[in-house]
This record gives C-alpha cells, structure tokens and sequence, in this order.
C-alpha cells in the first residue's frame, strides 16, 4: 500500500526483482500499471486511496485477484513542517496518517484472522519517539501507528491468532515526502528497502533504520521532557 513513490516504490520493485508475487496499490494509476508492467504474470494493481471508505473493499478485491496475501505492507503516509498549525494540513495527516492508516490495517488485520494468520509491516517513523514542534499532526500519527501496533500485537496473542507485526522506523530518507529538505544523515530509498525487506523476512518485531539513528533514537529517549520542549528543532518534513 503506497507503492506508487517514495520507500513503497522501492520496495516494490525490489520485490518484484526479487520474483515475489506483489499486490501493489496506491493512487497513482499510471505508476501501478508501470509496476505491473514489470511483471504482468506476478504483479496485481489496484487503485486504492486509503482517505476513502471504499479502500477496504478495494483491498479485499486485490487480495481475492492475487488469489491471497501472506504479508501486507503499510508504506502510505504523509508529513509536513507546520509550526504555524494551518488546520487544513494537521487534519489532512490525521486523516492519512490516522484515519486511513487504522482503516486498512483493520482490514489485513480481519482477513489474517479469517484465514488463521499473517504478517503486517508498516512504515512509521522516528518521529513518533518524541513530539516534533514543527510538525505535530506528524510525530503524533506516527506515535499513534507505533502504539497501534503494539496493541495489535497483544490482541494477535491474546487471541492466538499467529499474525505477526513488523515496524519500520526510518530515519530521514530521500524520497519526495523530504523534497528540499536539509538534513544531514539523509538516507537513500534504495538502500532502506533492502533493509526493509531483509527485517521483513527476518520476521523483525521493530526495527529502525540505520544503526545512526537508532543511536540517536536512544539519545532522544534520555532527554527529560522539560528539556525536549525547550529544543529549538525546526526541521523541514516536506
């Protein structure tokens, strides 16, 4: 799910490459076809916009066109550097990042039930480790992703289910979500899809990428919030 830019794209050729039978899917209908080009006989596209209510339906088609689906993987979102707290952009990530995230990770969660098992991966960020004053809609729906999947989990357990759970924790990465942007650590998309796929396989239960920003992940976590809110970080996201 949000195969048509950005990590989604990547992964999604890397899988294809890999000779994975993938369902991508995101808004772009030019792009998917793209995708789908690559590999008509193992790739299945469907246009799916996770902000509307038909995307669960539209999910459950693409998982019944592909004759089922053993991982789903959550690379839609969106971010941007808001300090002024224009209301339409901070709703607008609540409904992508929030609303549309819980929408279609119900919808693989039910059908993983249905079917006595599964693996859910999605990206969320390290943003989610403290609340960024420059874009507050963001770091929060991404601390909510984070918690989701964590009570997720608990419920897969509790309810014996075998759906297994993986979060991606990426750093910055250079993808157009980052479009001149100034960061210093930027990592390549490439290169965070192999990473990505290889805590898939691994069956990670979290994983943040690379090994620099979990340091600096750890780092932030020692920080006393009294002194966090004091911070001046006013980095762009978009």
């Amino acid at each position: 799910m949000g195969a048509t830019s950005g990590i989604g794209r990547e992964l999604a050729l890397l899988c294809i490459a890999e000779g994975w039978q993938v369902g991508v899917a995101g808004r772009n209908t030019e792009q998917l076809e793209a995708l789908r080009a690559l590999a008509p006989e193992r790739v299945s596209a469907q246009r799916i916009d996770i902000t509307q209510a038909e995307a669960a339906d539209q999910l459950r088609t693409l998982i019944s066109t592909m004759g089922g689906m053993d991982i789903y993987f959550h690379s839609s979102g969106i971010g941007s550097n808001n300090p002024s707290l224009a209301p339409d952009i901070e709703i607008a990530t609540l409904k992508t990042n929030g609303e549309g995230f819980v929408r279609m990770i119900t919808a693989a969660f039910d059908y993983f039930r249905s079917i006595g098992g599964g693996h859910i991966a999605i990206i969320s960020s390290i943003a989610g480790t403290k609340g960024l004053g420059s874009a507050p809609a963001y770091s929060a729906t991404k601390r909510m992703q984070n918690t989701y999947i964590d009570a997720l989990s608990q419920l897969s357990h509790m309810e014996h289910l075998g759906i297994r759970f993986t979060d991606i924790r990426p750093g910055f990465v250079a993808t157009p979500l980052l479009r001149d942007a100034d960061y210093p650590m930027l990592l390549r998309a490439d290169h965070v899809a192999r990473t990505i796929l290889r805590a898939v396989v691994r069956q990670k239960r979290v994983k943040v990428i690379d090994r620099r920003y979990a340091v600096l992940v750890f780092l932030w976590r020692l920080i006393p919030e009294w002194l966090w809110e004091r911070l001046p970080i006013r980095k762009k996201l978009s």
